[in-house]
Order: C-alpha cells, then structure tokens, then sequence
C-alpha cells in the first residue's frame, strides 16, 4: 500500500508462458498488495505458469474475448478485490515493471488520477527497438488525436496504465470495443469525463517473443483509433451522443 490505498497490478495475458516471469520477478511486492492475471484462452501454456509462479488470482477465459473484453475482466476483478490504484501492465516484459513505484505514488498522492508509462517521451521507443514504421505510424496518429481530442498525450498506445478507483468507477468501460481499440476508447472516455493524466518516461523492449499485431491489425487498429477521436471530437460538439460516454451510476 501507499497511504493506505490497496494497489492491485492486472495482467492482461494472451500466449505470455515466455515473458511471464520475467514480468512478474520485476514487480515491487513492496507496495503492490494483489496481481491479477487474466489469460485470455491463450494456446500456451500461461495458465500453468502463473500459477507456477504464484500467482493467487488467475483468471482463465475460456473463450477468447478480445484485448479489450480481457482487460474488462482485469477491471472488474480489482475492483472486486478492493483496489484503490489499478495498475495495468502487459506482460509480454516490453515494459519495465519497476516503474510501478512511479505510476502508483502519482496517483496515491493525489497528483493524477490516471498515469502512463510513456514509450515516445524521450527515446525509449527507437533506442528499445520499435520499429521505424510503428513509430511513424504511432506519431502521426498521436498528433491527429492530440488535435481532435485538445489534449497534449506524447502517445495513446501505451499498454503500461494505471488508473484511481474513482476513474475505474465512473467511466462506462464495459460499453467499448473488445479489440484493440479499447485502450483508446478508455483514454478519450478518461478526458470526457474531466480526469487528467500524467505520463513518465518509460524503456520499452522489442524482441520476438513480445505480443505485437501485424500491420493488417495495425491497419483496422488506426482506423479504429481516428474514429474514436472523431467521435470524441463530435461529442463534445454536441453533435453525437455515443454510448460509451455515459457514466457509470
């Protein structure tokens, strides 16, 4: 705990047996109170790994659902479990767990009720190995976001994120997309409804066995990140009224 508020770390898993323990040895049990691993009906051997490993709330689909569908279970398990930080972390070890400590205090000190691990401050991105065709493609969708949006993030696709109760509580995260696009769909709900977000620089990591989607997904994945801006933008006009910006009672 920091300042007596429960830190629960989720996991959303999907075919992770190879990077799972080197994720799970980084993480400071010294202020993290549970972790949760959510393994998405992966065709490895996850599952037993985390138990292996020790992991005491293992959670196993037994259908794939979808990034996004997977993540929701992370976040309705943590809240069940009496989080009051929710730090969701991949656990493909592209991220650096050790910046835990960081992305928790931020929010136990009631500085931002949400924080990233940022890839593009610096350059973490391309010193870590992105390639140059995702980091062009990362920055140009960034900038067109940041414009419709009116928001300055140095990037919306970090999967390194954590997130107050109160966040967790209020934004209707159950009404986006089970895909990829659920990350994005999260970030526009989080500046709709008024919440701030900080982000540190963070390392990143490339290497075969980190998850990573081909271009065709990255493709229908950019589609689906200037849509949810552009729904965002015309929300705010007045112009649309989209589910997913409802607040949860």
């Amino acid at each position: 705990m920091i300042n007596n508020k429960k830190i629960v770390v989720v996991l959303p898993a999907y075919n992770a047996a190879l990077t799972l323990k080197k994720t799970y040895e980084e993480i400071p049990f010294d202020i993290v109170d549970e972790v949760v691993l959510v393994d998405d009906c992966s065709k490895d051997n996850t599952v037993e790994v985390a138990r292996g490993l020790g992991i005491k709330h293992v959670i196993s689909h037994e259908k794939n659902k979808g990034y996004g569908g997977n993540q929701k279970t992370c976040y309705d398990t943590a809240l069940g479990l009496g989080a009051d930080i929710v730090v969701m972390l991949h656990p493909d070890y592209q991220y650096t767990p050790k910046l835990i400590h960081s992305l928790s205090y931020i929010i136990a000190n009631d500085l931002y009720p949400v924080a990233f691990g940022s890839r593009i401050l610096g350059k973490g991105a391309l010193k870590g190995g992105m390639p140059m065709y995702k980091y062009i493609f990362n920055r140009m969708l960034t900038l067109t976001q940041n414009i419709l949006v009116n928001q300055k993030l140095s990037e919306y696709h970090t999967g390194f994120r954590s997130f107050s109760r109160e966040v967790l509580e209020k934004i209707n995260y159950h009404a986006n997309s089970d895909d990829f696009v659920f990350d994005n769909q999260m970030i526009s709900q989080i500046f709709y409804a008024g919440f701030e977000i900080a982000e540190v620089t963070c390392p990143t990591k490339y290497f075969p066995e980190a998850s990573s989607i081909n271009f065709a997904r990255s493709s229908k994945y950019g589609m689906g990140v200037l849509g949810t801006s552009l729904t965002h933008f015309f929300n705010k006009l007045g112009l649309m009224k989209s589910e997913i910006y409802k607040m949860r009672k």
